[in-house]
């Protein structure tokens, strides 16, 4: 592969370029901050000193304004890339989110409106090469309607559902549409809150999206467990959601 990762100098964008690093695959990390670029680039090279220097670019799903420039360079550096995986996102607590009407806008925009923007640009780049791969990370928290969830959990049920349209609509001209649907897995993100049964690693979850990217699925839940544990909340009448506070 030759892959862009935005949202790859943390948490599970972290571990899966050093996941793809590590086979030999070419790298080019996107995200917001130029010395963590930097860092994360460089400590890629060290643990492979045999392969191709790792790009970078700044990226920031606040600022769609930047993107074409951030994937032309992707484009340059890699000699065309084949495969986007998107981690980045952001992250509040409901709590936060009622109490901050302008929070919740931008969480809104940055998951839904500016990361399908992205991924639009990707679409026709990769289309028109003759097709490719694209990993997003949507959430189980767009699953069903839930209490603790309510605004972050409705822009990631608004991205699972543009995903798949996605993957139906351009599957058959070659582009692999992968929605990546995290539990609770502990990373910087979900610092400070309690890990609930089943919580995963970054290591656990990027192996998971790698082997999908190799099968070329349209979807995986990671860890797996939890695609039970949606399918029991999913058919939960309403009358109960309204009484349990997951």
């Amino acid at each position: 592969m030759k892959a862009v990762i935005l949202g790859g100098t943390t948490g599970m964008g972290r571990a899966i370029a050093r996941l793809l690093a590590e086979r030999g695959d070419a790298v080019f990390l996107m995200g917001l901050d130029e010395p963590e670029l930097e860092r994360s680039a460089a400590d890629l090279e060290a643990r492979h000193p045999q392969r191709a220097r790792v790009g970078h670019a700044l990226c920031n799903l606040e600022h769609p304004e930047g993107f074409t420039a951030a994937l032309d360079a992707a484009d340059e550096a890699l000699g065309g890339f084949d495969t986007v995986v998107v981690t980045a996102a952001m992250f509040a607590t409901q709590d936060r989110l009622a109490d901050d009407t302008d929070l919740a806008r931008r969480l809104m925009v940055v998951n839904y409106a500016h990361t399908v923007v992205f991924c639009e640009l990707v679409r026709k780049r990769l289309l028109a090469r003759g097709g490719g791969r694209l990993a997003v990370f949507s959430s189980v928290a767009g699953d069903r309607g839930r209490k603790p969830v309510v605004i972050y959990g409705s822009s990631k049920a608004g991205l699972s559902a543009y995903l798949e349209a996605l993957d139906h609509s351009y599957h058959a001209a070659g582009l692999t549409v992968l929605c990546v649907k995290p539990g609770f897995v502990k990373t910087g993100m979900t610092a400070g809150l309690k890990p609930p049964p089943f919580a995963g690693e970054p290591e656990q979850v990027a192996a998971a999206v790698v082997r999908a990217l190799d099968r070329r699925k349209p979807l995986i839940y990671a860890p797996a467990i939890w695609a039970l544990v949606m399918l029991v909340i999913r058919s939960l009448p309403r009358f109960v959601m309204r009484k349990i506070g997951f």
